[in-house]
C-alpha cells in the first residue's frame, strides 16, 4: 500500500475556537446535529434521522467497552490529594476480567501529585468499605490494589472512581456525566475514554434502524488513554501510536462476510474492523501468528485479499482453538494514502485539529476533510466529545 514518506501534521490542523468545544452534552442524546458527507456532497440533519440516511443494506458495528471511573482520589493526612489513574491491568490480560477481581490486583497507573506520595501504601474510605493502594514499581508505574474481596474491582472503583473526563473539557465532573459519558449499549468495563461517536444514539435509534432493516453488532475495543495523546512529532508519521486491547466474537467475523456496506460506528469500531483484516492477512501467512496489528502492519503487509478471505482466517483460527472469541491489540494507524478495506461508512464527531483522528477521517475522505470541518464550524456545530456529529460516507 502506498503511503507518503512524510505527512506534515499541521496540514491537518484547522481553527477551532474555544466555544466551539462542546463542554456539556445536550439535554437529548439524539438532539444532536448530524452532518452527512456523501461522496462529496454535504447535507445537515438531525442524529434521529440517521435511519433514514444510511446507504441500503447497511450493517452497523457498534464498540460496546464501558467507561470505568479511572480517576482514584487519596487524601492524606495532610490533605494533599493523589491522584491514581487506571491505565491497563498488569497481572490479568483481559481487562473485564480484571474489573471482576476480588481483593487484589496490580494496574499500571499514571500518578498525579506523585511527590506527595511519600509513604508505602495509601487508603481511602469506600462507603463502609476500604481501598488501599502501594506503588509497587514507579519506573513502569505499577500500583497494587487491595480491598475487601467481598466485592469485585469494578464495584469498588464504581463508588471509589471519578469519570475520566477529556483533558480538553477543562473542568471536573457532575453527576451527569457519570450515564451521559457512556453509551446505551455499554457493556464490558475497561475503557477510560468513551467511543464518543456512540453517545448520541439512543433506545429509539436503535430500535429504529432495526425496524428499518439494519444489521447490528458488537465488538469490543477498551480506549485507552492514549488516545488524547497530541501528535508532537512535525512528520505525524514519526508519531508512536498507543496499543488497544480489541475483543472479537465468532458473529463479528460472519456477519463481515458478503455484507454490502460496513458502517463503523465511530473511530474506534472502525480501527478494530480494520485490524481485523489486516489480522487475517497475517494468519494467512502465518497461521500461528498472534493477534498483535502494529501501526505500520498495513504499509507492510501484502493486501490482496478480500474481506471474506481475511475473515475466514481468522474463524479458522477460532475454530483451531475452540473458541468464540478472540482478544487481541491494535496499534494500527490510518493515515491518508491508507485504503480502507473493510469500513464503507463512518459515524464520528468531529476531531481534535491535527490530531491522529483527524488523520482517519482524511484517510477515508480525502481533502473533502476540509470542506466537512469548514461547514460545520459554519453552521454552528459543537466539537469534540459532547459535541454533534456527522456520517461519512466516500
Amino acid at each position: 500500500m502506498s503511503r507518503p514518506d512524510a505527512i506534515r501534521i499541521q496540514d491537518y490542523a484547522y481553527p477551532l475556537p474555544e466555544e466551539r468545544i462542546a463542554k456539556h452534552p445536550l439535554a437529548q442524546r439524539d438532539a444532536s446535529k448530524l452532518l452527512v458527507y456523501r461522496k462529496g456532497t454535504i447535507s445537515h440533519h438531525s442524529f434521529r434521522d440517521l435511519p433514514d440516511l444510511l446507504p441500503a443494506e447497511s450493517f452497523l458495528f457498534f464498540n460496546d467497552t464501558k467507561v470505568i471511573p479511572a480517576r482514584l482520589l487519596f487524601q492524606k493526612e495532610t490533605g494533599a490529594i493523589i491522584e491514581v489513574f487506571l491505565l491497563h491491568p498488569h497481572d490479568v490480560s483481559v481487562i473485564s476480567q480484571a474489573m471482576e477481581a476480588r481483593g487484589h490486583s496490580v494496574w499500571q497507573c499514571t500518578i498525579g501529585n506523585a511527590k506527595r506520595w511519600t509513604k508505602p501504601r495509601l487508603t481511602a474510605a469506600v462507603g463502609s468499605h476500604w481501598l488501599e493502594a502501594e506503588w509497587l514499581d514507579k519506573e513502569r508505574g505499577l500500583v497494587a490494589f487491595r480491598w475487601p474481596a467481598e466485592v469485585t474491582f469494578a464495584e469498588m472503583v464504581a463508588q471509589a472512581g471519578h469519570v475520566p473526563l477529556p483533558p480538553y473539557l477543562k473542568r471536573t465532573p457532575v453527576p451527569e456525566d457519570a450515564t451521559r459519558y457512556q453509551t446505551v449499549y455499554s457493556k464490558h468495563a475497561g475503557a477510560v475514554a468513551a467511543p464518543t461517536a456512540g453517545l448520541h444514539f439512543t433506545d429509539a435509534v436503535l430500535e429504529n434502524l432495526q425496524k428499518k432493516g439494519f444489521g447490528l453488532d458488537y465488538l469490543t475495543l477498551h480506549v485507552s488513554a492514549g488516545t488524547f495523546l497530541p501528535v508532537k512529532a512535525a512528520n505525524a508519521l514519526e508519531h508512536a501510536m498507543h496499543a488497544e486491547q480489541m475483543v472479537i466474537s465468532r458473529s463479528n467475523l460472519e456477519n463481515l462476510i458478503g455484507l454490502p456496506t460496513i458502517v463503523a460506528v465511530g473511530t474506534t469500531s472502525a480501527r478494530t474492523l480494520e485490524s481485523l483484516y489486516w489480522y487475517g492477512v497475517a494468519l494467512a501467512t502465518d497461521p500461528e501468528a498472534a493477534f498483535v496489528v502494529r501501526q505500520d502492519d498495513p504499509y507492510q503487509l501484502p493486501g490482496e485479499l478480500t474481506v471474506p478471505e481475511a475473515m475466514r482466517h481468522v474463524l479458522h483460527k477460532l475454530d483451531r482453538e475452540g473458541t468464540e472469541w478472540l482478544v487481541g491489540e491494535t496499534s494500527i494507524y490510518l493515515v491518508p494514502g491508507y485504503r480502507y478495506r473493510v469500513v464503507g461508512a463512518l459515524i464520528t464527531n468531529f476531531h481534535q485539529p491535527a490530531s491522529t483522528l483527524m488523520l482517519l477521517v482524511a484517510a477515508l475522505i480525502g481533502e473533502d476533510w476540509r470542506a466537512v470541518y469548514a461547514e460545520a464550524l459554519e453552521r454552528g456545530y459543537r466539537f469534540l466529545s459532547y459535541g454533534d456529529s456527522s456520517l461519512l460516507i466516500p
